[in-house]
């Protein structure tokens, strides 16, 4: 029998967890109240717990009567500085701070799923454990030091899921290959010599110089990048100049690279420096460069995420599609760096009841009839994990 059978006599409390969680947000490496939440509920389940794992992140463990691999979920629980402006019961109850990118729902998915698991715990062919992580948001992140401190010791597969407003509730979405890219951050300073506005000749324009090198960045990509790679380099910020009159001093500037590639990766930054060297030169004046490492680029492998499409296809009620490939950033990258499996995607987005705005907007919502999918996806994937050691 499948266990799938079972998820929906526990919908009122799937939502009823997710609503909770959206009402009390933490933001990352501040989830006091969550962790223990998450932990509490687990141990009220009998399900052996591991709290404080590379910061606040939890470990659940349930042991299957039967031999077989050991399957690692995850799901992340921090939320983000964003003011919550739904109009909604369940609306967030801290201000400035916010469930916009739908981890509660993730936390949701996989408690209830530890909750079918445990009753189902002697007919397991094999072992779980449940990943609950902290701070994906802020780098460094929480998945690293989660593992460092032992998250997948004895795992030999790692799944993941993410909610996703742009496609349909009742879909599953896959994306084999790279998912998610390295996303880095950089900083600029420029110290120039300011001066009066109708004397350019006795300064040191710091606006003039950020100008050219934004420009130059460009080039980065136009005439340095193969075509055939994917790269983009972005200057979101720059700040300089006090009055219209003076010449600026200095100038600031911040933005991102994002590359799949680690040569590619490698290439913008030998560049950039080249570049920031050329303007010193050229324009007098002195450049520091900060380079953030962000979170590696995400690859599915093919063969698991072929495989769990397979069960995904075989799930009532469920469309699969075929995801593109994003520039955005995701911690999870750190688990298949260490361990086979794949991190999919679980539709919530439904216009009608106004769960269709992007992650990380003020109106984010999902439709929580979705987490229903992603719940039984998990199941489906722990009931079947031996096809997989077998295939």
């Amino acid at each position: 029998m499948s266990w799938l059978n079972e998820v929906e006599q526990y919908k009122e409390e799937l939502i009823q967890i997710r609503r909770f969680l959206h009402e009390h947000p933490e933001l990352s490496f501040q989830e006091e109240q969550t962790k223990n939440y998450i932990a509490d509920y687990l141990e009220a389940l009998d399900i052996p717990v591991k709290r404080d794992v590379g910061g606040n992140g939890v470990l659940g463990f349930i042991n299957g009567g039967k031999p077989g691999p050991t399957v690692g979920l995850r799901a992340d629980f921090d939320a983000l500085p964003i003011q919550d402006e739904k109009d909604v019961l369940y609306k967030s109850k801290v201000p400035g701070v916010m469930h916009a990118c739908g981890h509660d729902g993730h936390t949701a998915m996989l408690l209830i799923t530890a909750k079918i698991l445990k009753q189902h715990e002697e007919e397991l062919a094999g072992n779980v454990v449940l990943i609950h992580q902290h701070a994906e948001e802020v780098l460094p992140g929480g998945a690293k030091s989660m593992i460092e401190a032992g998250a997948l010791d004895g795992v030999d597969y790692v799944f993941g899921t993410h909610t996703a407003s742009y496609i349909p509730v009742g879909t599953i979405g896959f994306c084999p290959g790279p998912a998610y890219a390295n996303a880095d951050a950089f900083k600029i300073h420029i110290q120039g010599k300011g001066g009066h506005g109708a004397a350019p000749h006795e300064t040191r324009d710091a606006i003039i110089a950020a100008s050219s090198l934004i420009t130059q960045f460009q080039t980065i990509i136009s005439r340095s990048t193969n075509p055939m790679d994917t790269a983009v380099v972005t200057v979101g910020e720059f700040k300089s100049g006090t009055a219209f009159n003076v010449i600026a001093d200095t100038a600031y500037l911040s933005g991102t690279i994002r590359t799949y590639l680690p040569e590619v990766k490698a290439m913008i930054k030998e560049r950039m420096n080249d570049l920031i060297r050329s303007v010193e030169i050229g324009y007098h004046v002195s450049i520091t460069l900060d380079y953030t490492d962000g979170y590696p680029a995400l690859f599915n492998p093919e063969r698991e995420t072929n495989w769990a499409k397979s069960l995904a296809e075989d799930i009532d009620g469920t469309e699969v599609i075929i995801q593109p490939a994003s520039l955005g950033g995701e911690d999870f990258s750190y688990y298949l760096q260490e361990k086979p499996g794949t991190y999919f995607y679980t539709g919530v987005k439904n216009e009608s009841i106004g769960a269709h705005y992007s992650h990380h907007h003020p109106k984010f919502d999902l439709d929580e009839d979705g987490l229903i999918h992603g719940v039984e996806m998990f199941l489906k994937i722990v009931q079947n994990i031996t096809t997989l050691t077998t295939d």
